[in-house]
């Protein structure tokens, strides 16, 4: 009975975004109310639970997605992530220029959110197809596969942050596991598989085309763009470096654990894009502050979704149905790394939202954990993985991708669907491959 009322749950989700447009905040606070109620929690804790799980996701999510918004925008705003993007290409040169755009969507989308970075790279996607004259698509793939396997494998977004904190994983280590991962994830979602889909050669959207953005003169230097970009990487790296290199309380594991924690490596990473990306670039502090503080407007919605998210992972874990999962799964031979990524997979399909299907995921399966023993940080990309599987249609990034680059849906389903159903098969089959080493 647990799991029937949990998948009407998930249907009654589905229904609500998609089929009556109702924003993602408000079903699943409707969602928790009623399976909630229906997993027979008394009316009384079912607010406290739903209250529980938004202040708990939120507790620490909402200093990891706000810095992170702020250094994405200050990036932008300033120039440096275009410097990033034109300097790459220059290097790599018109032949392999597809391998340069992906490379700057990794680098970028690494700092930015999805469709932050979406929107920050097509222009430049559409200046590069049209100066190199080659086909749009050989550059729009790798840039958007590289932004999403960031988006769905690497901390700080908050989809991979936020399980690893249900999980109780090593954020570090997970960005390690991530990384290693991730870099043949996007070059198999990217550039190779564009060469199936030569046959599309969409135009250049009419409007949408801007050959100028900023001049050289205004953007910051590439070293200066792309360290501070990466300075949240670097600390966390190191952090996670120094925590399996040396005792738990020697000094410069403490220093480095926390300089390395998210919230503080983003802070130091704010401050220092405040100065690269803005005080050095001749702005005056009100100016810089004022990008600051559109980055954080911005994020509202996103927040709540979030924590929306972790409001329907309270109740699941309140109402006992993890543990009954958990119940049933105990004897079984799956794998709890392919069973946390067929919920997420599912999920994505019925709801949509990535994110959501990573949090609610995580409500259902952290119970596993504990009982088998699996490595919290790949069950972390596993879930990661699966929540970015098919790309369905009630994706906003489906359609994000359509209209940018003018495809039908047909067209759509065949490159963006292929695309993220390949970006999570190996993801899931990394973490496979992983597990088995360690």
């Amino acid at each position: 009975m647990p799991l029937i009322i949990l998948a009407v749950g998930i249907v009654l989700l589905f229904a609500l975004i998609i089929g009556l447009k109702l924003n993602s905040f408000i079903s699943l606070i409707i969602v928790s109310l009623l399976v909630g109620y229906a997993e027979g929690l008394p009316l009384m804790n079912v607010f406290n639970s739903i209250e529980a799980g938004v202040g708990g996701t939120l507790g620490h999510l909402a200093l990891v997605i706000s810095f992170g918004a702020m250094l994405g925008r200050l990036m932008a705003d300033s120039g440096g992530a275009q410097r990033i993007a034109t300097t790459l290409i220059d290097k790599f040169g018109r032949k392999n220029v597809k391998w340069a755009v992906c490379l700057t969507g990794f680098i970028v989308g690494i700092a930015l959110f999805y469709e932050v970075g979406f929107v920050l790279l097509i222009p430049l996607v559409f200046t590069v197809a049209i100066s190199a004259k080659i086909p749009l698509l050989e550059v729009g793939v790798p840039m958007a596969a590289a932004l999403s396997v960031t988006h769905g494998f690497l901390p700080p977004h908050p989809g991979p942050t936020a399980i690893a904190v249900l999980y109780n994983a090593d954020i570090g280590l997970t960005l390690i596991y991530g990384i290693i991962i991730a870099v043949p994830t996007v070059i198999v979602a990217g550039p190779l598989l564009y060469n199936t889909m030569k046959n599309l050669n969409p135009e250049v959207p009419k409007g949408l085309y801007n050959p100028t953005v900023f001049k050289d003169e205004d953007m910051p230097s590439f070293s200066t763009s792309l360290l501070t970009a990466l300075v949240p990487v670097f600390l966390m790296a190191i952090a996670s470096i120094t925590k399996l290199t040396f005792p738990p309380d020697a000094t410069v594991n403490v220093i480095f654990s926390f300089i390395g924690h998210p919230d503080m490596a983003l802070f130091i990473s704010v401050g220092i894009a405040i100065f690269t990306f803005g005080l050095n670039r001749g702005k005056s502090m009100t100016e810089v502050m004022k990008t600051v503080e559109q980055s954080v407007i911005a994020i509202a919605m996103i927040l709540l979704v979030v924590g929306g998210g972790g409001a329907f992972k309270q109740i699941l874990v309140d109402s006992g149905v993890g543990k009954y999962i958990a119940s049933i799964m105990a004897g079984s031979q799956l794998s709890p790394l392919v069973l946390a990524w067929l919920i997420a997979s599912v999920i994505r399909v019925a709801v949509g939202s990535a994110t959501v299907a990573a949090l609610t995921t995580g409500g259902i399966v952290a119970p596993l954990i504990a009982i088998t023993g699996v490595s919290p940080e790949l069950m972390v990309l596993a879930t990661g993985a699966g929540s970015l599987n098919v790309g369905p249609p009630n994706d906003p990034g489906f359609w994000m991708f359509k209209e940018f680059f003018g495809l039908t849906v047909k067209e759509t389903v065949r490159s963006w669907c292929s695309m993220e159903t390949i970006i999570a098969v190996m993801g899931l089959i990394g973490v496979l491959a992983i597990n088995m080493f360690i």
